[in-house]
């Protein structure tokens, strides 16, 4: 540790500290634009200069290590004479847009000005003008004669999205920041270079010019979409949701949301919203109130139960739906006398349960992973603020192994990446498990030989410390999931290893947790959506984009009696009998189960849209309709109260590997592929949000390649 003295204030802070961190660490603010906590020093702004004993001219804090007995003073006449010389320049050439800026009251530099900035300015000459860029649907760089060529958007591309999509060229006042080549910005990370920006050079497309800041309301919630569970700001203005931006929380998404988090918003606003109960009567949809449709639902749910017994009943549930509702949809069906309900839309087999398949480790974890092993995912697009986590891993000497089927740009060096078909995976990871055995000297799990490929995958894992094998979406939804499971856990054992699943979605976790699956012999979701049913309740979930199944999940489901849908939107329409309008995550209150097992509550943000109601609160009235007891809940946190023994249980490390039979295994080739959604298709709130689909990811184009 080293002491200095701080503006007259002994602070000890560790070596090779700078003078910024001991400045933070004492609680005083040295003003700076360059400067961001999780990027590299630029030290290009020079706004956070400051008065060392002993140097010869002022230094800027964020590049001047401390050094034991160092004085420093931010508050001497020689230190703030230096920042407002700063100051100056920088306004020199900024234009005078502040009532027009969207960062206008939430501006870095509109707020220094004020306590650095001259009252007039001794500048004569023209101000120079930087001509706008289109660089996609999302980041506006309309007004770049506002940067100051700070720098932040760039090295944030380099060191946490991983694309240095941003640069800049030439020198002096015609310095400007571009795309080099006139491409758009396609990172499923870029929305944060808006937020990290501190002037109003890149602000948001989608909010630009919608509602200024101090007019907007912010409240606290959690990302519905990927398993991260990214914590959320909801600005909201009129009782609608204006603009998301990231909560920091340094355990779950550091201070970064992915842009689908960011810019899903817009779906909620849109004329696909289901507002009104609505009932399909000779082939037409008519609206009607909530006690008709519900009495419709119950009395035809208790007729088909009459006719065709309880197993001709069951529910398909969205793992985006929240814990109260997955909890109180698995009640009521099994209050029908019913076990088939299933949250495993997408998956190609259907093990019975089996201890809770999560991440088998912490979400912060995967930043300090010194070898990791990746199975069946495009980790980038499937899981962006994980693969950013495991990016800084890389930066710091961590060492990175996958096992896909196509070749796909992690923004990351990856030591070894065996291709193949993904029928062949179980073979690899056996190959895999072999190559280990044999470094190791213990029996292979199987006969399959090891190879040169395999051999330098298990040299890479037996290396390093912090080790984990993470299995992707299309690992998890193979034909072949319990296998790969088996060998991953067994590779994991030898090799010193965590194991776990990256997981689909926000609350894959809690549907395990909740039973949200047939446990006593019921149909699973492939059965289900195979046409076995005469009555269907769908919770948040459209077959034909959610599911294995796709467009083949509308015919089938187009032969039973009755189909009832659950949505925020007007969905499932073709087939459908009722559809019941319930609120998305910012209009009710509810948790996440992220995947590490965190149970994350929020509360609603704004007032449920015209007549819709939350998910829970629905299901509860027609289990009373109904008469199923159990179901007195006054509110979602009563819902939470009875589900809170099983979440506890998501705590446990590695009950993947001590709930797990490693034999037998099937390593057979497989005819059928993994279904994995593609980013901007996850769920039915990314889908309908139009920016995000007018990007190139949404589009399936290469990386710069017009429209």
């Amino acid at each position: 540790m080293v002491e200095i003295e701080l503006d007259g204030k002994k602070v000890e802070v560790a070596e090779g500290s700078l003078v910024m961190h001991a400045a933070e660490q004492a609680g005083t603010y040295i003003p700076h634009f360059c400067y961001h906590k999780k990027l590299s020093i630029a030290a290009n702004c020079r706004m956070c200069l400051v008065d060392i004993e002993k140097a010869p001219k002022p230094m800027p804090a964020c590049a001047t290590p401390v050094t034991q007995g160092m004085i420093v003073r931010t508050k001497s006449e020689k230190a703030i004479k230096a920042q407002q010389s700063v100051m100056e320049f920088l306004l020199i050439n900024h234009p005078l847009d502040c009532p027009i800026c969207d960062q206008g009251g939430e501006c870095q530099l509109q707020d220094l000005a004020v306590g650095y900035g001259g009252s007039s300015s001794r500048y004569e000459e023209e101000k120079r003008v930087v001509f706008h860029k289109d660089v996609g649907p999302l980041i506006s760089m309309e007004e770049m004669s506002r940067c100051i060529h700070c720098t932040r958007c760039v090295r944030f591309g380099q060191e946490v999205a991983g694309v240095m999509e941003l640069g800049m060229i030439h020198r002096g006042e015609h310095a400007e920041i571009t795309t080099v080549v006139n491409d758009t910005v396609d990172s499923e990370l870029s929305g944060n270079m808006i937020d990290i920006c501190p002037v109003g050079a890149l602000t948001s497309k989608p909010f630009r010019y919608s509602a200024r800041t101090w007019e907007l309301s912010r409240r606290k919630s959690v990302s519905p979409h990927d398993s991260t569970g990214a914590n959320l700001v909801v600005q909201v203005k009129n009782n609608k949701v204006m603009r998301v931006v990231p909560l920091e929380n340094e355990a779950v998404n550091e201070c970064w949301i992915a842009d689908r988090d960011r810019f899903s918003y817009e779906a909620l606003n849109s004329d696909e919203r289901l507002t009104q109960p609505m009932l399909k009567q000779g082939g037409a949809w008519k609206t009607v109130d909530w006690t008709t449709a519900l009495e419709y639902v119950a009395n035809g749910l208790k007729q088909i139960g009459t006719d065709h017994g309880p197993a001709s009943v069951g529910m398909l549930v969205s793992p985006h739906s929240t814990l109260e509702e997955l909890h109180l949809a698995s009640l009521l069906t099994r209050g029908l006398g019913s076990d088939n309900i299933d949250h495993r839309l997408r998956h190609a087999e259907f093990p019975a349960p089996e201890g809770v398949r999560h991440l088998g480790t912490s979400i912060a974890s995967l930043s300090r992973l010194q070898r990791v092993l990746v199975v069946g995912s495009d980790l980038r697009k499937d899981h962006p603020l994980f693969a950013q986590r495991i990016r800084q891993a890389v930066r710091n000497g961590g060492v990175v192994n996958a096992i896909h089927a196509n070749e796909s740009d992690w923004a990351m060096p990856v030591a070894n990446q065996w291709l193949a078909p993904s029928s062949d995976w179980a073979d690899v990871l056996a190959a895999v498990a072999s190559a280990v055995a044999a470094a190791v000297g213990v029996a292979a799990p199987t006969d399959t030989p090891g190879n040169e490929a395999a051999a330098a995958i298990a040299k890479s894992m037996l290396g390093g410390e912090r080790k984990a094998i993470l299995l992707g979406n299309a690992a998890a939804h193979h034909p072949r999931a319990s296998s790969l499971l088996a060998l991953a856990g067994w590779i994991a054992r030898h090799t010193g290893a965590s194991v776990g699943y990256l997981t689909e979605a926000a609350n894959t976790v809690g549907a395990q947790l909740v039973g949200a699956m047939p446990v006593q012999g019921g149909l699973n979701a492939g059965q289900m959506l195979n046409g076995a049913l005469k009555a269907v309740l769908l919770l948040n979930t459209e077959p034909e984009f959610d599911s294995a199944a796709g467009a083949q999940a509308n015919s089938a489901l187009g032969q039973a009696q009755m189909v009832v849908t659950l949505s925020p939107f007007k969905a499932n329409m073709a087939f459908s009998d009722v559809l019941l309008p319930i609120a998305p995550f910012t209009e009710t209150s509810g948790s996440f189960v992220n995947a590490e097992g965190l149970v994350q509550s929020f509360h609603a943000v704004v007032k449920p849209l015209g007549d819709t109601r939350p998910g829970w609160k629905v299901l509860r009235v027609l289990a009373n309709l109904m008469g199923i007891p159990g179901f007195d809940f006054e509110s979602s946190q009563d819902v939470l109260k009875q589900v809170v023994p099983a979440v506890a249980a998501a705590r446990v490390p590695a009950d993947l590997l001590n709930n797990m039979t490693v034999a037998p295994m099937d390593l057979s080739p497989t005819t059928r592929e993994p279904v994995v959604a593609r980013i901007y298709q996850l769920d039915g709130l990314v889908r309908r949000a139009s920016s995000l689909q007018m990007t190139a990811d949404a589009r399936n184009l290469p990386t710069g390649v017009p429209a």
